[in-house]
């Protein structure tokens, strides 16, 4: 494997975090849940998925979009979209940002979604058979394209820098804070809005998926059936959510006096150009990818004290990931996957996980893997599991694997 190319250190610094997801609606909201497997969300049985193999998913609840977003602006949306404008409003907040008094033309706007508004889809085919033409929808196109999501949080917020969508699978959410993280680094821009949003209650992606084998067929306890690193794991169970950081030039931090949750230090990407479906069995993308984030951050492997995997709860991909884990930073790291808390949330889940890794950062406090009733002897990794961990440590990495081989992972620093 070629050494990565080292460029000079720069550390985005996260001053703004939102979250929407079936753990909680808010970031705090989320933590809390995800460290407390007594709360885990309930799993929901679907009635668009009746008669599927998996019929349930994890659902966002307590939520009115509508009110929230109001009447005229909600029906412009998909929902991915709805979650993406209310988690951004969220992280700006947070970051105490005023989008009235802001340098619009510095604001850019970049988030990864893998399905878009897919659901909607789903709605205007039914439609179109059995309705006829006349009775399709007019906003199809707006409402259903990937980067509806951006589009739509850019507006919201009256961002008028660059406004990008990414989608590279289940990846999206990580790759789309690595492109943030390089927007800044060149000057493009001094503040982004960045992270992956998703909802995708389709019945025609979960039965494809279902003839994948990628998700759990365990009907009669949907709320056991995501079990990332379990010997008797069967797949992943899909969720809905969106996660978003603010991220700003350190400079442009400091002259405003922002308080910096943390920092995004490092980030690399790369293709298996292996297989549609399957990740390289060596990991050797993933591989490739986190020794890339790491030179980009200048640090060693000895000083990453924990991990928020990709941790999917398919038998090949924990196997896979939790061996090049082991392989590049040795058996010292912390790792978790908090998707039997939130669900496997495709696009979303690198936003939602780099929000979860910015907190266990700022608590010193690594969140256990739910479900993990059983751990599978192969994974050869320390998986913290039942209950939170507390620990010392100055450095996380989030790691994140989609079909097509789109790897990305980030380095993120107290």
């Amino acid at each position: 494997m070629t050494a990565p190319h080292r460029l000079a250190p720069f550390a985005a610094a996260v001053t703004g975090i939102g979250l929407v997801t079936s753990a909680g609606v808010g970031a705090e909201a989320t933590w809390r849940a995800v460290n407390d497997p007594a709360t885990a969300p309930c799993v929901p049985h679907r009635p668009e998925l009746e008669g599927l193999p998996c019929d349930f998913m994890y659902s966002v609840t307590g939520l009115d979009t509508r009110a929230v977003l109001g009447v005229a602006a909600h029906r412009l949306m998909d929902r991915f979209s709805h979650l993406a404008v209310i988690a951004a409003r969220e992280a700006v907040a947070d970051a105490g940002l005023d989008p009235a008094v802001w340098d619009s033309g510095r604001v850019a706007v970049v988030i990864g979604s893998a399905h878009g508004g897919l659901p909607f889809y789903d709605e205007q085919h039914t439609a179109l058979t059995e309705r006829g033409a006349r009775r399709v929808s007019p906003k199809l196109a707006p409402l259903t394209v990937v980067n509806g999501a951006a589009s739509s949080v850019a507006t919201d917020l009256g961002a008028h820098g660059p406004s990008q969508a990414v989608s590279t699978a289940c990846s999206s959410g990580t790759v789309a804070i690595g492109t943030a993280h390089q927007m800044l680094r060149t000057g493009a821009c001094d503040i982004v809005v960045a992270g992956g949003a998703e909802s995708v209650c389709s019945r025609l992606l979960i039965a494809s998926a279902c003839r994948l084998k990628a998700v759990s067929t365990r009907r009669d306890d949907p709320q056991a059936a995501c079990r990332p690193f379990d010997s008797h794991r069967d797949g992943f169970v899909v969720g809905e959510g969106a996660g978003l950081l603010v991220l700003e030039r350190p400079e442009h931090a400091r002259a405003r006096g922002a308080a910096v949750r943390a920092h995004v230090t490092g980030y690399g990407s790369s293709s298996d150009a292996y297989s549609a479906v399957a990740p390289d069995p060596d990991g050797l993308g993933i591989e490739r990818a986190l020794r890339t984030a790491l030179a980009d951050a200048g640090i060693d492997a000895a000083d990453v004290g924990h991990v928020n995997a990709h941790g999917t709860s398919t038998v090949s991909n924990d196997l896979i990931e939790t061996a090049m884990l082991r392989r590049v930073l040795g058996e010292h790291p912390l790792v978790t996957s908090t998707k039997a808390m939130t669900g496997h949330t495709l696009g979303a889940a690198g936003g939602i996980e780099t929000v979860l890794t910015v907190l266990a950062l700022q608590h010193q406090l690594v969140p256990p893997t739910v479900n993990l009733d059983a751990p599978d002897p192969d994974i050869p990794v320390d998986v913290v599991s039942k209950e939170a961990r507390h620990a010392a440590f100055d450095a996380a990495v989030k790691t994140s694997l989609g079909f097509g081989g789109h790897n990305a992972a980030l380095v993120l620093t107290r």
